[in-house]
């Protein structure tokens, strides 16, 4: 199964939180699939394509031409897509993954992890997004779901929704479950 992460490409983050993305890309590589990232260099980026890599895992890294004129091009996908444009980034990210892990992030996380869940919402597809919680990190924007969902902006019953875990351990109980009904 090719598995995208959405995360943080900063350095300027905790060590615990780029010890838990190299520890998900080990257990990603560890149970026989993909990882399928955004193929720049730094922060959880780095960490969780080192993670896989460290099990000689596959990493497929797609990366926009923007992100290289910043130099920030990783050599640690063993394969690497170019796109011209971050939009076209995140389409080919949709395409090519089986499976969506958010890790922590920023803007880009945020804007990556909403287009799945836009596009899963309206049925574009049925791809399975995990949230990890790490820490608490999510939880002003769990929050925010649920109010949206209390004043009727999210119905009740979604046909598509994000799954929430709080640990990378949880996320890896999602994945294989859904590695063994695939």
């Amino acid at each position: 199964m090719n598995i995208a992460v959405f995360c943080s490409s900063s350095n300027h983050i905790a060590d615990h939180y780029k010890q838990s993305a190299y520890q998900l890309g080990e257990l990603i590589a560890g149970s026989g699939n993909k990882l399928v990232y955004g193929g720049a260099t730094g922060g959880l980026m780095d960490a969780v394509a080192e993670g896989a890599r460290s099990k000689n895992g596959k990493v497929i890294g797609v990366i926009a031409q923007a992100i290289i004129k910043m130099n920030r091009k990783s050599s640690l996908p063993t394969e690497l897509l170019l796109t011209e444009t971050l939009s076209e980034r995140k389409a080919q990210l949709k395409a090519i993954s089986d499976l969506f892990v958010v890790l922590p992030g920023s803007y880009g996380t945020l804007d990556e992890m909403l287009d799945v869940i836009a596009s899963g919402v309206v049925g574009e597809h049925k791809k399975p997004l995990i949230i990890i919680n790490q820490d608490g990190f999510y939880a002003q924007f769990i929050n925010q779901i649920d109010f949206m969902r209390n004043e009727l902006f999210i119905p009740q019953e979604e046909k598509y929704k994000p799954l929430i875990v709080r640990d990378i351990y949880q996320c890896m109980e999602l994945i294989n479950l859904s590695t063994k009904n695939s």
